[in-house]
């Protein structure tokens, strides 16, 4: 799991004053819910941890002084009003200057990303995407002490399983001497170095590719690319595999159809009347693969059939908008990747108000889409296309305005 970068708005309460970085004030002696002191919490989290099998001195290095992050808690308690459309998404991921910029990293690396395809099979040009996604080549890899962020998420944060998980993660870390706890930076979220591995993720995938004793994400090129290698190889990347294609669907498609819960072989898509948007046949080797269909802005945009690669993307961020940007980043460092299809700009995305507004009005209609959230998920898309069928819609799943004022009933 990653964190791309979230840009959220804060509010501020009695506890948590988001402050500027030049006047923030340390918040010594916060009060959760239950009235308990971020002091009490750590003294309860000390056994944890040391159950974990974290030595008193790595803990006392890493925590000692450690205050919760007013800004991280304002960053946990408040989700972003406005999500930009994947059009808007994709024109900045792929930018000219990202483009040329990963051009010059795969020529500059070649030696180095020749020696990770061969240990570990995933394309060099997928590992500079996410690379060039997720810090901009290592330029911005987040501000935030890591073991501080998810001290704050374990002490008063909305999911504390996460922090506390996390925390013992980052401390495992520290204590293996792969980096120093004031070195250890990153996002409010706890997402850190160049390719972005939460603590659990770098357990699990990070190597040490340069020999030098320690797997260090946040300063080894080599480590980094293979670390993300050594994750997208487990996460099912198919060697030598596409990602999909860019498709056009006949008229009278049924776009219940796109859903990414429905696998067809590329062949039998074919037989339903997909083409390739460049006019070209689909790789004979992929005619049996296993694929699905995606609409990332409903039936007027344009259409993927997406296969076992993009999926392996979906495990490092689980973001179809992400896995999309990270897919034809790579192409377009192969001068490929060109949308044949037009984007609906016409259409407004919904805030996050609208969309908890929608939510609630499918469940006032006996549509199951869980707790209204604002997150448009699959319970959600779901409940939207059997909406859309009802009504004579095509069934898209894909959130607008026009469907909310049909919902409203205007």
């Amino acid at each position: 799991m990653t964190l791309l970068g979230l840009l959220l708005s804060g509010c501020a309460d009695a506890r948590t004053t988001l402050r500027t970085p030049e006047n923030r004030v340390p918040l010594s002696a916060p009060v959760n819910a239950n009235g308990e002191r971020f002091a009490d919490w750590l003294t309860a989290f000390r056994l944890d941890a040391m159950k974990a099998g974290i030595k008193g001195g790595t803990f006392n290095r890493a925590l000692d002084g450690v205050t919760p992050d007013a800004d991280v808690v304002a960053a946990d308690q408040n989700q972003p009003e406005f999500t930009r459309p994947v059009w808007d998404y994709l024109n900045s991921a792929l930018s000219d200057k990202r483009i040329q910029r990963g051009k010059a990293a795969l020529i500059e690396n070649k030696a180095l990303l020749g020696r990770i395809e061969k240990a570990y099979g995933v394309d060099r040009h997928i590992l500079v995407s996410v690379w060039a996604l997720e810090s901009n080549f290592g330029d911005f890899m987040g501000s935030q002490n890591v073991v501080r962020s998810l001290a704050t998420l374990g002490f008063e944060g909305r999911r504390p399983d996460y922090g506390r998980t996390q925390l013992i993660a980052a401390l495992k870390i520290i204590q293996a001497g792969d980096i120093q706890p004031e070195e250890m930076t990153g996002s409010w979220a706890g997402a850190m170095g160049q390719t972005q591995f939460i603590p659990t993720t770098y357990l699990a995938h990070a190597v040490d590719f340069d020999g030098d004793g320690k797997r260090d994400i946040w300063h080894s090129t080599a480590d980094t690319l293979a670390s993300t290698a050594q994750y997208l190889q487990s996460s099912g990347w198919e060697t030598g595999g596409r990602w999909g294609y860019e498709v056009t669907m006949p008229v009278g498609f049924d776009y219940a159809l796109a859903d990414m819960a429905i696998t067809k072989t590329v062949s039998e898509w074919e037989k339903l009347g997909l083409k390739r948007a460049d006019g070209r046949r689909f790789g004979a080797t992929d005619e049996e693969a296993k694929a699905s269909l995606l609409l990332p802005a409903g039936y007027k945009g344009p259409a993927f059939l997406v296969l076992k690669n993009f999926r392996a993307i979906l495990v490092y961020n689980n973001s179809t908008s992400y896995a999309l940007a990270a897919s034809l980043l790579a192409d377009r460092f192969r001068d490929m990747g060109e949308i044949r299809g037009r984007w609906p700009t016409e259409e407004r995305v919904l805030t996050r108000t609208e969309r908890e507004e929608l939510q609630a009005l499918l469940m006032s209609k006996g549509y199951d889409v869980g707790k209204p959230d604002g997150v448009i998920g699959y319970n959600t898309r779901k409940a939207i296309r059997s909406f859309q069928t009802s009504v004579g819609l095509p069934p898209d799943g894909f959130a607008t305005v026009a469907l909310l004022e049909k919902i409203r009933g205007k």
